[in-house]
C-alpha cells in the first residue's frame, strides 16, 4: 500500500489472495474462480458488486481497504453456494464493518487487525474522545438498483426484497428516473 493507502489492480490482487490464504477451502463449482483476477475485478467493478476505484494515477486504477473487503466477501460468499445475484443484493450499501464480518478478514499489515465475531471491538470514536454507541453504524441496508448510477436503499428493511418486489420498485421509480435524468444527475441507462 502506498503511503496515501492506495493499491494497484495487481497489489489488491495479491492481498485479496493472502486474505482468502485463510480458512477458505475454494470454490466448490469449477465455473468459479478461487481468486479473482484483474478482469474479474473490472467485471464486479462494472456489476456493481464492487465500488469504482478510488483515484487514478495517470491509468492505473487505485484500490483501497474497503475493495480487499468487498471482494473477500465475494468470494467468501460464492464459496458458500451463493449467486452473484443474492450477493449484489446483500452487499448493496454494505458498512465496512459489515464486509469485514463477511470477509472475516483477520489482519492487513496495513490496518487494524479484524478479527471475526469481534468487529464491534474497535468502535469509532465520538469527537470528544468518548467512544461511539450507535447501534444505526452497524446495520444491514438493503437496496434496489435502478440504473448503473442510481439505487435506492431501503434503510428500514428488516430483508432484501425478492424478484418481485425489486422488479415493481423499479417499475414505480420509472417517474422518478425520468426527471433525475431531466435534471442532468442520472445518465438514464436503465438496467
Amino acid at each position: 500500500m502506498d503511503e496515501d493507502g492506495l493499491w494497484t489492480l495487481e497489489q489488491l490482487s495479491e492481498r485479496v489472495a493472502d486474505a482468502l490464504a485463510v480458512d477458505y477451502d475454494g470454490q466448490p463449482s469449477g465455473r468459479v474462480r478461487e481468486l479473482p483476477t484483474g478482469r474479474t475485478i473490472r467485471w464486479y467493478t462494472t456489476i456493481g458488486l464492487v465500488d469504482r476505484p478510488a483515484g487514478m494515477r495517470g491509468r492505473t486504477a487505485l484500490y483501497t481497504h474497503r475493495h480487499l473487503l468487498q471482494l473477500v466477501a465475494v468470494k467468501r460468499l460464492q464459496a458458500a453456494g451463493t449467486s452473484l445475484a443474492d450477493i449484489q443484493r446483500q452487499l448493496v450499501g454494505a458498512t465496512d464493518a459489515t464486509l469485514a464480518e463477511l470477509a472475516r478478514v483477520t489482519g492487513d499489515a496495513s490496518r487494524p487487525a479484524l478479527r471475526p465475531g469481534r468487529f464491534w471491538a474497535a468502535a469509532p470514536a465520538a469527537a470528544n474522545g468518548d467512544s461511539v454507541n450507535d447501534e444505526s453504524l452497524a446495520r444491514t441496508v438493503h437496496g434496489v438498483r435502478l440504473t448503473d448510477t442510481v439505487t435506492v436503499l431501503l434503510d428500514a428493511a428488516t430483508r432484501a426484497p425478492d424478484a418481485a418486489e425489486a422488479a415493481a420498485i423499479q417499475a414505480a421509480a420509472a417517474p422518478l428516473l425520468d426527471l433525475l435524468s431531466h435534471l442532468g444527475l442520472d445518465r438514464g441507462d436503465r438496467t
